[in-house]
């Protein structure tokens, strides 16, 4: 599994795929930053004159919801539309789910165009599986192992690979999972760390179009690697977030292998 997940990355690194981001203006200049250290190409179109043309030739899509209005609403409709009758990736991230009836009403309408891969924390997977509603803002307030079961529930019902980010983060396929266990917590002191790993997968998905599970998963292992070394040189939350894209440039298969900590299984709890 680790050499798969290597040469997932490197896929990315060697093909540059276009990933196609609508989300949320907080975070915008990170993700895009974090996809060209990783070798993808980001763009940010949200017009509705162009939103079908831009996702026909994007490799992936990405859909967050953290900054919501209307007119965003229309073009993630429109864009997951196009996705899934090109049969593209796409990533839902949920930010926010629970917190508001609006946010809700959103996100079981995107949920009817069946993403490819779901990555939300705790709380929010919780809330989007309809198990709990404990959201604070975009902050979890539960632990990824609590939302196993949500995950295991939500991946069956929409037939989507379902990844909680956490302290450890959880990607679920139908009845296996995987744990993967790096990353530091200097990385919750920065904003739009969740994100930047919602448009990693969509760059993964982009180049393993069939291996959903395995992109997450390749995503998640580079995020938590990569942090982990950033956090080795950081001073701070500022130079951590200089440090990761600089991680996400440079890091080598030999420290991938040597540092990655992941479980696999195949079991439902």
């Amino acid at each position: 599994m680790k050499d798969r997940l290597w040469n997932t990355i490197q896929a990315v690194r060697e093909n540059a795929p276009l990933v196609h981001n609508i989300t949320n203006y907080v975070v915008m200049n990170n993700t895009a930053n974090a996809l060209l250290a990783a070798g993808a190409s980001p763009v940010m179109a949200h017009a509705h004159s162009e939103i079908e043309a831009m996702t026909g030739i994007a490799g992936a899509l990405v859909v967050n919801i953290g900054t919501l209005d209307e007119y965003w609403v229309e073009s993630m409709r429109r864009a997951v539309k196009q996705a899934e009758s090109l049969h593209k990736p796409w990533v839902l991230d949920p930010v926010g789910a629970g917190a508001t009836p609006y946010r809700n009403r959103v996100l079981e309408e995107l949920l009817q165009y069946k993403p490819t891969v779901i990555r939300g924390n705790a709380s929010e997977i919780l809330a989007l599986a309809s198990m709990g509603t404990g959201t604070k803002g975009v902050d979890s307030t539960n632990q990824s192992s609590e939302a196993l079961e949500a995950a295991l529930a939500l991946s069956q019902r929409i037939g989507a690979v379902v990844c909680v980010s956490g302290a450890e983060d959880l990607v679920v396929q139908q009845e296996q999972h995987l744990l993967l266990a790096n990353g530091h917590p200097l990385m919750a002191r920065i904003t739009g760390m969740g994100c930047t790993a919602t448009a990693l997968i969509a760059a993964c998905c982009a180049v393993t179009p069939d291996q959903a599970l395995q992109a997450t998963a390749a995503a998640m292992a580079l995020m938590g690697v990569a942090g982990e070394m950033a956090a080795e040189k950081a001073a701070g939350p500022g130079t951590l977030q200089l440090h990761f894209l600089d991680m996400l440039h440079t890091i080598s298969e030999n420290d991938f292998m040597q540092r990655l900590k992941l479980e696999q299984r195949h079991e439902a709890l």
